[in-house]
């Protein structure tokens, strides 16, 4: 976001609402000092806005000089504007084209590849210095583009308008720019308003507003201006006395005082926290500062800040180029240093054959093609290389809120007085009345045909007509509309279009969804949109299961609405009373919270107490519990007072609502503890609802003793108050952390790095950015703030911990795979090095080293042949074990010691075979022992041995590569065995064993047709004129082909019988057999094919 973002990014309704005034709304008074008010400097503004919560609103009123009843004069409030400056938050800064291109060229084998070809236009050496130039430009130019289109979708997920609020200034009430807005300014909101700053209320009636993205909070927060709190450290979501820049109205009315703007509120301090590049001391001299600059900057362009594998292939390129210098250092002094033209040449061209040249183009190529399947799996990259990263994840910290629940509110069970237990189960679109199904006493109804007995139609109809909610069958809507309460990002809200002032219509917006897993299965009508309340519209569907919906009721039944008593923060209940003319009476249905309910019902007290019991427990399980109550009255009832009404009421049962988890929540957990992975939950919802849902998905083992699982809940204030060593003495971290704040889950973060693991954050609240900028992999929602999504590396488009799931099983594929084309391309390297370091010897007539392979050869055998072959295995599938591995160590990355072990032992076996062809042709063929004159530079008459020699050569190396980047397909299965499933009885696609390797390498399409393609483009460049004799320097060969092509015999001999070994010894992965999910299973203590988890 640029300086001149706000959050605050939906205009306000246009409707001027009057001062509230109710009993024990503040009357300000005005301040003892003259209009010219002094200013509160930023320090002693701070201090208020810290302790605002404690203090009556007059005393804040006070401290700030203002007058509630006026406002302030134009004259000071533009003063304070110029004091305190604009009302704008910084937030985290999108990238740049210059930085993503920074981006690209900022890794040590680019930079290593620029001095290779600076060398090669120094000597002259135009083709080699062209074709280095061309890879190091396709190098940038691919990445850049993957980078670029990653950062134009991201920004086609935002939206940004200019809010205005309503503010109190000389005394009138005036329509004022937020960004505007300075600390004393007296602001009234009404439904529908983004809060422009934070605000100490003055006063208000039914005021809720949705902190979601702020506190994480899965429902609107009721306000109570009157209350003062005497903690100072109250967490931010327990200060409803206040409420706060960015968040939105969802009913009443209510008037506050400015007490911080910009950066100084709780959204500008998490901006703050953003804009902090990292937690280390600031150097307080000049020099230090300099110092550390300037070695942060020689990292940034060395590459050695990053992922694991980013840093990894750095610090490799930098190895690689030290080889090099040596390399050509020995070759300069087999000459005594007498550097002429061929001996630069040589020494250069060995340093070229020890330097990957393709390897970023291949990564990049493969990373890129890793992203487009990710983005079919709804995960948008934003950083490329966050897609291996994420692959090695070990811990997954995750809000609860719209990612592992699906974000609104369902009816959970109902306890109906004379019916039993009703419970609805699998709700896959909380909105669709015809997903899942509903149990009573544990026995599924069949809802098709059934008709409710009297108690429960009773139950119904009370919660359908005492209900404001709308829910219906959406035309042309996508199947995951929603209400606003689901939207998160304060940028993308649309205003209510219904100014009453009751809580049952805070949703009267519809906001659009990306379609979920979860919600792809249509009801009979349709896909679903709803608007309301979020608790009514839980109820209502309920009632619409069994087609008691409140348009069906009111179309089957002479019955008319005759009063309606909203719901009121202060009484806690709402009540219509409906006349039935059929049978002469009056219906007064009533709901609310159960402790409001209960004192004007006509039941014993006793009864009471069970009633409260049975309440408390549900609640004690992150249920929100209301209590139903309905009585008649005869026609000549007075209608007018609420109390009267409101009194001897006949309980019918108590409802509880919640957040439900996604259907596909509790198995991807599960799939993460099979692959290893432990799986946080850092909410800013209360304790209980947060373990109920942990227990629900898995995070937590139900069977775990109390005990056990009170040490794996926390509340964020208890965690807060650990220093760093204390947390770092417990043994295992939190699994749950309620009531998060920003700071929380930066230190939660922190805690996992300073115990080696690697992390991934998601979030969607502008609270969650801080740690997702700090965490090692950062996800934010699609829906989520656009805060979070500049903050992030990846954006799940879905909203689903599941998507979560697949995208580490996508980088676990990307890190095998790496693994496999690195190892095929440092083959390659080691055996041309092997090749022309030995190859020195081979002396010419002027004792010159004869090049055993050409320059051009060795660049054509790297950056075609290779690269091709190596895009080929960044392509193969996933292993079928793949996520039934634990994480791989990142301290070791992707140099494992069996890919080191194996690469010179490959590298050997291959260079070893290309010596033998050159050496058996040039000195054991016709004309053996003539090397000629002078065929490093072109061809003469007695370079025909020398020529041969090197064309047998190219033709060794190129099928030995070929044959490689099959065998290197699996480290220790011969390629004769590599998908041992499919050799298995009862396999569907069974073949004989041993005659799978036909299967095996048609696998892979895309590498089947690279080995082709390499093996036909060969001919050519041996056999056509002038392409062999005067690009390549070799010329056309006969016989010699037996000699290639038996050095692939041998080749394929040695590296099965290598591996055979392996199988035997147990070396590397030839001690691991093929992991079943039963396997991963029992290490992670999981009950084997079921979804619960064993006693440890």
């Amino acid at each position: 976001m640029g300086e001149a973002d706000t959050f605050q990014t939906v205009e306000e309704s246009t409707e001027k609402p009057p001062i509230c005034a109710k009993s024990g709304t503040y009357k300000g008074t005005k301040p003892e000092t003259t209009p010219g008010y002094p200013h509160p400097d930023y320090e002693h503004g701070r201090d208020v806005f810290t302790i605002a919560h404690t203090l009556t609103a007059a005393q804040v009123a006070q401290e700030l000089g203002v007058d509630v009843e006026n406002g302030l004069t134009s004259t000071e409030a533009e003063s304070r504007l110029q004091h305190y400056g604009p009302n704008k938050v910084k937030g985290a800064e999108g990238l740049s084209l210059w930085e993503i291109l920074l981006r690209q060229v900022s890794n040590s084998l680019t930079l290593v590849l620029v001095i290779t070809m600076a060398l090669s236009f120094g000597i002259d050496d135009y083709i080699e210095g062209s074709v280095i130039t061309v890879v190091i430009v396709l190098n940038i130019v691919v990445g850049f583009v993957q980078d670029y289109k990653a950062e134009k979708t991201i920004q086609s997920l935002k939206s940004l308008t200019a809010p205005e609020s309503n503010v109190l200034r000389n005394g009138t009430l005036e329509k004022i720019k937020a960004v505007d807005l300075v600390p004393g300014d007296i602001v009234q909101l009404n439904v529908g308003s983004i809060v422009p700053a934070d605000l100490r209320l003055i006063n208000g009636m039914n005021t809720f507003t949705d902190e979601a993205f702020l506190t994480g909070e899965s429902l609107p927060v009721e306000k109570t201006p009157a209350k003062i709190f005497s903690d100072e450290n109250l967490p931010t979501g327990d200060r409803t006395n206040l409420a706060f820049s960015g968040s939105e109205m969802k009913s009443g009315r209510c008037t506050g005082v400015v007490v911080a703007t910009a950066m100084q509120t709780e959204v500008g301090k998490i901006a703050h926290m953003l804009r902090q590049k990292d937690d280390d001391p600031q150097e307080k001299t000049l020099m230090g500062r300099i110092l550390k600059k300037f070695i942060s900057g020689v990292k940034t362009i060395l590459g050695l800040v990053g992922t694991p594998l980013q840093i990894t292939l750095s610090k490799f390129a930098l190895l690689l180029f030290g080889l090099a210098i040596l390399l050509a250092i020995i070759v300069f002094s087999t000459s005594k240093w007498d550097v002429g033209g061929e001996v630069l040449i040589y020494g250069i061209c060995v340093a070229v054959a020890v330097i990957p040249e393709s390897l970023i183009a291949v990564l990049t190529i493969t990373i890129a093609v890793g992203a487009k399947a990710m983005a079919s799996s709804n995960v948008i990259i934003r950083v490329s290389s966050a897609i291996e990263a994420v692959g090695g994840v070990t811990n997954i910290c995750s809000d609860k809120t719209g990612t592992l629940t699906q974000g609104r509110m369902v009816t959970r069970k109902a306890m109906i007085q004379g019916i039993g237990v009703l419970t609805v189960e699998e709700t896959m679109d909380p909105y669709d009345p015809y997903s899942g199904y509903v149990t009573l006493e544990g026995e599924r109804l069949d809802l098709a045909g059934y008709s409710p007995s009297p108690l429960l139609a009773r139950f119904l109809r009370t919660i359908a007509l005492c209900n404001l909610s709308k829910v219906e069958p959406s035309s042309g809507i996508r199947a995951n509309t929603v209400n606003g309460s689901d939207k998160k990002d304060t940028s993308d809200r649309m205003g209510s279009d219904d100014d009453r002032d009751t809580i049952s219509t805070q949703q009267s917006a519809i906001i659009t969804r990306p379609t979920t897993a979860s919600s792809n299965k249509i009801g009979r009508g349709g896909p679903w949109k709803a608007n309301g309340e979020p608790t009514e519209i839980a109820l209502h569907v309920l009632a619409m299961r069994f087609n008691m919906g409140r348009e069906d009721i009111l179309g089957r039944h002479d019955v008319t609405l005759a009063a309606e008593f909203p719901f009121d923060s202060t009484v806690k209940k709402m009540t219509v009373v409906y006349k039935d003319n059929h049978s002469g009476q009056f219906d007064v249905y009533t709901k609310g919270a159960t402790e409001y309910v209960l004192p004007v019902l006509n039941i014993p007290e006793s009864e009471k107490a069970k009633i409260l019991e049975a309440a408390d427990s549900m609640a004690a399980g992150g249920l929100r519990v209301l209590c139903i109550a309905h009585k008649t009255l005869p026609l000549d009832s007075d209608l007018s007072d609420r109390d009267t009404i409101e009194s001897e009421l006949n309980y019918i049962g108590l409802v509880a609502i919640y957040d439900p988890p996604r259907i596909e929540s509790k198995g991807a957990v599960r799939e993460c503890q099979i692959a290893g992975i432990t799986v946080h939950m850092l909410t800013g919802d209360h304790q209980g609802t947060a373990k109920a849902i942990a227990l629900e998905v898995g995070i937590l083992d139900p069977t775990a003793p109390d005990s056990v699982l009170d040490a794996a809940v926390m509340q964020a204030k208890d965690f807060d108050q650990l220093s760093n060593e204390e947390v770092d003495k417990m043994e295992s971290l939190p699994l749950v952390v309620a009531r998060c704040s920003p700071a929380t889950k930066v230190k939660m973060v922190a805690a996992l790095h300073r115990r080696k693991r690697f992390c991934v954050m998601t979030g969607d609240g502008v609270n969650d950015s801080p740690a997702l900028k700090k965490a090692d992999v950062g996800m934010a929602m699609g829906t989520g703030s656009d805060v979070a999504k500049d903050a992030s590396k990846m954006v799940i488009t879905d909203d689903n911990f599941a998507s979560i799931v697949k995208a580490v099983q996508e980088g676990r594929r990307l890190f095998d795979n790496i693994q496999k084309f690195l190892m095929h391309l440092l083959i390659s390297n080691i055996s041309q090095v092997l090749l022309l370091l030995i190859g020195l010897a081979f002396k010419d007539t002027d004792n010159h080293s004869v090049f055993p392979l050409s320059p051009i050869e060795i660049l054509w055998v790297n950056l075609i042949t290779s690269s091709f072959l190596a895009i080929g295995l960044g392509l193969e599938e996933s292993q079928s074990d793949s996520m039934f591995r634990p994480p791989h160590d990142l301290a070791v990355g992707v140099f494992t010691k069996e890919l080191i072990v194996d690469k010179f032992i490959y590298g050997f076996i291959l260079g070893s075979l290309c010596l033998f062809s050159f050496a058996l042709v040039a000195y054991v063929g016709p004309g053996g022992g003539n090397l000629g004159s002078g065929c490093n530079e072109d061809f003469n008459d007695s370079c025909d041995v020398v020529y041969r020699a090197r064309a047998t050569t190219y033709a060794t190396i190129t099928l030995l590569l070929l044959v490689t980047a099959w065998e290197v397909k699996h480290f220790s299965r011969s390629l004769f065995n590599l998908y041992p499933d499919s050799s298995r009885p009862g396999s569907s696609s069974r073949v004989p064993r041993g005659l799978s390797v036909f299967p095996a390498v048609w696998r892979n399409r895309f590498l089947f047709w690279a080995v082709t393609a390499g093996f036909v483009i060969m001919f050519p460049i041996v056999y056509l004129p002038v392409i062999n004799r005067q690009v390549f320097k070799h010329s056309a060969i006969t016989w010699e082909w037996g000699v290639s092509f038996g050095c692939v015999v041998i080749y394929v001999a040695a590296i099965e019988s290598w591996k055979a070994v392996k199988r035997r010894c147990g070396i590397g992965s030839g001690r691991l057999r093929v992991l079943s999910r039963e396997d991963a299973e029992m290490r992670a203590g999981l009950d084997v094919g079921g979804q619960g988890r064993e006693r440890k």
